[in-house]
C-alpha cells in the first residue's frame, strides 16, 4: 500500500458499515480507503457534471476524468466489487439518492486537495441525511502536519530548503546526509539545447476504446468545451498508466534532464514525462514514480543523475511544495494580485491567432491535447501574461480550464504565484524575461516575423518591448527588490536615453493590435 512517507503514516480501518467514497481524483485501490476495505465491498462514485460547465473546459480534460472513472468503475466491477455508481449535475443530488438508499452507512472519504473542499462535502452530507469520515489524502508524500511542524509558523517558504528536507526524510538520491553526486540539483545541465538532427523518443499511444470513445462524444454533445476532440493521447486505466511510467523510463528519462527546459515547435512532448494527468487522477502514486525513476538511475548507465534529480525534483520537491503552500495561502492567494494587474487577458490566448510563433505555438499544443511543457507555461504562456499586466485570477482560470493536468491546488501556486508574481509566499521576484530567453531556449524565433532582437518599431518583439515597460511601470514595487538591481539599472539607462516614451508608443499599439485580433 502506497503512502506518504514524510510524517505519520495514517491508520485506520475501514468497517463493515462504512462504505469508501472515492472522488475522481482518487481512482486507486493502492492506497486510502478502497486499500482497507475487503474485496468485494461497497464503494462510491459520484459523476457530478456541474463543475464542468462552469468553463470552457478542454475536450481531453472532460474526456479524461470522466472516462478515467468510468474505466475504473468496470475495473472495480470485474472485480466483484458493489459499485454505486451516481450520475447527477451535484454532488448533492448524488449523495441525497446516496443515503436515501443506504441511509444507516457512513461514508469515507480522502481529503481533496483543493480549498475548502471537505468543509463543502461536509455540509452536502449532513443537509442528505448521512455521515462521512474524512481521512488524510494518501496521493502525496508527506503528510499535512510533517510540513506544518517543519515549516514551524514560518510562511516565509522556500522551495529549495522544503526540497532538501524531503530528500533527507525519505532519503531518495541520499547518500548518508549528503547528495548523490554531490549537488542538490543540476540546473545547470538542465538547460541544453538537442541538435537539429536529434531523434525525438516516441510519445507513449494507447489503444482507444469504447468506453473512451463513447464518453468523448457524449462530452462533445454536453458540454461547451474549447481545444480538440480527436488525438486523444492520455491514460486512462491505471494498466495506461503504467505502461506510460514504463514507456518514459525506456525512451525518454536518458534525455529528459539535458533539454527538459528547451522548446521545439514541431515536438509537443520532447522527453517530457507525460504522467502528471495520471498521477493527479490517482492511477499513478508519485512515490512508485520516484522509485522506478530511482532504480533506473542505479541500473542504467545511460540515465545520467541530472535526469533522475530533474524528474525527482518535480514529484518529491515541486509537486508537495505547491500542494502545501496552497494549503497555507488560500483563500487570499486565488485573488492575489500585489503588483495591481488589471488588464484582461488577451483573445489570443482563446483564438491562438498572433503572429507570434511561440505564444500561437504554445497555445496551439495546448489546443491540441490539453498540455504544454513546462517551460512553456512559464516563460512563454505565463511571462507573456505578467508583461502584459493581465489580472492573475483570469490566467489561473485559464489554465484551470485548458490542461488536462490542471486542478485548482495546483494552477493557483504555480500560475498566480510562480508564473505572475500575485502574493509573494515563497516568490522573491517575478520570474519575466525578454524575447532573449525564448530565442535561447526554443526555435519559435526562426520563423517569427518579428525581430527577437528588436524592442521598438514594427517588427520588434513584443517580449522586449513589454518587458521593459514592465519594469519600468512597476518601479515603484520591484526597484527596492536586490535581485533586481542591475535590471533597474539597464531601465535607468533608458530612462536618460529618452527610450521609455518610444517604448510605451510600442505596448499602446500592441494593446491596439490585440483588440483587434491582430497581435
Amino acid at each position: 500500500m502506497y503512502h506518504p512517507t514524510v510524517g505519520d503514516s495514517p491508520t485506520y480501518e475501514v468497517g463493515d458499515d462504512e462504505v469508501p467514497w472515492l472522488l475522481g481524483t482518487q481512482l486507486t485501490k493502492q492506497w486510502g480507503p478502497l486499500a482497507r476495505a475487503p474485496d468485494g465491498a461497497r464503494v462510491l462514485l459520484i459523476e457530478a457534471h456541474g463543475f464542468a460547465r462552469r468553463l470552457p473546459y478542454h475536450h481531453h480534460k472532460l474526456t479524461l476524468v470522466f472516462s478515467a472513472m468510468r474505466r475504473f468503475r468496470d475495473r472495480l466491477t470485474e472485480a466483484g466489487y458493489d459499485v454505486i455508481y451516481l450520475e447527477a449535475e451535484t454532488f448533492g443530488e448524488a449523495l441525497s439518492t446516496f443515503f436515501t438508499d443506504y441511509p444507516e452507512t457512513t461514508l469515507v472519504a480522502m481529503r481533496s486537495p483543493s480549498y475548502g473542499s471537505e468543509r463543502r462535502f461536509e455540509t452536502l452530507v449532513e443537509e442528505a441525511g448521512g455521515e462521512c469520515r474524512f481521512v488524510e489524502n494518501e496521493g502525496f508524500l508527506s503528510t499535512r502536519a510533517a510540513f506544518d511542524e517543519w515549516a514551524d509558523g514560518d510562511d516565509g517558504f522556500t522551495h529549495e530548503r522544503f526540497y532538501r528536507w524531503m530528500r533527507r526524510e525519505t532519503g531518495i538520491l541520499m547518500d548518508d546526509d549528503e547528495p548523490v553526486g554531490g549537488a542538490w540539483n543540476y540546473d545547470e545541465e538542465n538547460r541544453k539545447v538537442p541538435p537539429a538532427d536529434w531523434d525525438v523518443p516516441p510519445a507513449p499511444t494507447f489503444e482507444s476504446d469504447p468506453v473512451t470513445e463513447r464518453t468523448a462524444a457524449w462530452v462533445s454533445t454536453e458540454f461547451d468545451t474549447w481545444g480538440r476532440s480527436e488525438d486523444f493521447a492520455w491514460p486512462v486505466t491505471r494498466r495506461q498508466a503504467a505502461i506510460a511510467l514504463r514507456h518514459f523510463l525506456e525512451h525518454r528519462l536518458p534525455t529528459f534532464g539535458p533539454y527538459q527546459d528547451a522548446i521545439r515547435e514541431d515536438d509537443w512532448a520532447m522527453s517530457h514525462a507525460l504522467l502528471s494527468p495520471a498521477v493527479n487522477l490517482g492511477l499513478l502514486h508519485p512515490l512508485e514514480v520516484i522509485e522506478a525513476v530511482e532504480e533506473a538511475f542505479e541500473t542504467r548507465p545511460e540515465v545520467g543523475l541530472a535526469s533522475a534529480e530533474g524528474c525527482i525534483r518535480q514529484l518529491l520537491g515541486w509537486r508537495e511544495f505547491v500542494r502545501h503552500v496552497y494549503r497555507h495561502s488560500m483563500p487570499e492567494l486565488a485573488t492575489a494580485n500585489q503588483l495591481e494587474a488589471t488588464h484582461e487577458l488577451p483573445d489570443a490566448y482563446w483564438t491562438g491567432e498572433t503572429s507570434m510563433a511561440c505564444l500561437g505555438g504554445a497555445v496551439d499544443d495546448v489546443h491540441a491535447r490539453g498540455y504544454a511543457h513546462h517551460i512553456q507555461r512559464l516563460m512563454v504562456l505565463a511571462n507573456f501574461a505578467t508583461l502584459w499586466g493581465v489580472e492573475p485570477s483570469q490566467l489561473n482560470e485559464w489554465f484551470h480550464a485548458t490542461f488536462v493536468d490542471a486542478y485548482h491546488w495546483v494552477t493557483t501556486p504555480n500560475v498566480v504565484e510562480m508564473g505572475q508574481y500575485g502574493h509573494g509566499i515563497f516568490a522573491t521576484k517575478p520570474y519575466v524575461s525578454s524575447a532573449n530567453y525564448v530565442d535561447k531556449m526554443s526555435d519559435y524565433c526562426a520563423g517569427c516575423p518579428y525581430d527577437e532582437d528588436a524592442t521598438t518599431g514594427e517588427d520588434a518583439c513584443p517580449f522586449n518591448t513589454l518587458y521593459w515597460d514592465f519594469l519600468a511601470r512597476n518601479e515603484d514595487d520591484l526597484r527596492s527588490n536586490h535581485r533586481m538591481a542591475m535590471l533597474y539599472s539597464h531601465v535607468d539607462r533608458k530612462r536618460e536615453a529618452d527610450d521609455l516614451e518610444a517604448i510605451r508608443d510600442r505596448v499602446t499599439e500592441l494593446r491596439q493590435l490585440a483588440d483587434g485580433g491582430k497581435l
